[in-house]
């Protein structure tokens, strides 16, 4: 998958033991809006999805996350790479440990029968909601609001995606972006 950018605060000793979390995003598209989960509490859209399980491939991962975060049931034939993002960073839970995550980022195509959310316990209180956006409205959502002191490093990586997205569109470079939500 090819990498599409890295986020490095270089915030800690390379020497440190890493705490590696990789994780899983839906690219899922209406006609020209994007599905986005968005945070009533903190204001800011995002990608569906989250952590990989240990032993767990990154298609059940995302069909899984998508569909907790959502209710959204994507077609697993559809799953086709976009890229990923590497953000590296002091753990903000041990001093002794880096964090690393590797976000990778996937096209696919979703049912239209939609089930209830799954929400995690934080979710819930986030009020994660599914919303089909236009992408330049989710990204300027999340560069001009204020959120709360929410993790600015995720909201600018997705507002970053996003961006790049827009622009392989308007170029004709990604024409799989321009898929539909069968």
């Amino acid at each position: 998958m090819r990498e599409l950018f890295i986020i490095d605060l270089k915030d800690y000793d390379p020497k440190l033991k890493r705490f590696r979390r990789p994780s899983v995003r839906g690219i899922i598209t209406k006609g020209k809006k994007i599905a986005m989960v968005y945070s009533q509490k903190y204001d800011y859209y995002k990608f569906p999805g989250g952590g990989i399980e240990p032993g767990e491939s990154h298609e059940a991962a995302l069909i899984r996350e998508v569909r907790e975060e959502t209710g959204l049931k994507i077609i697993s034939d559809s799953i086709r790479e976009f890229g990923s993002v590497l953000r590296i960073q002091k753990s903000i839970y041990d001093d002794n440990e880096i964090f690393e995550q590797e976000n990778y980022y996937y096209f696919c195509d979703a049912e239209d029968e939609s089930a209830i959310q799954d929400l995690d316990k934080y979710e819930s209180e986030e009020g994660f909601t599914l919303k089909y956006v236009m992408p330049d409205q989710a990204r300027n959502v999340n560069r001009s609001h204020d959120h709360n002191g929410y993790d600015n490093i995720l909201i600018e990586r997705e507002a970053k995606v996003l961006e790049m997205l827009e622009s392989e569109m308007m170029q004709g470079v990604n024409p799989k972006f321009c898929v539909n939500v069968k």
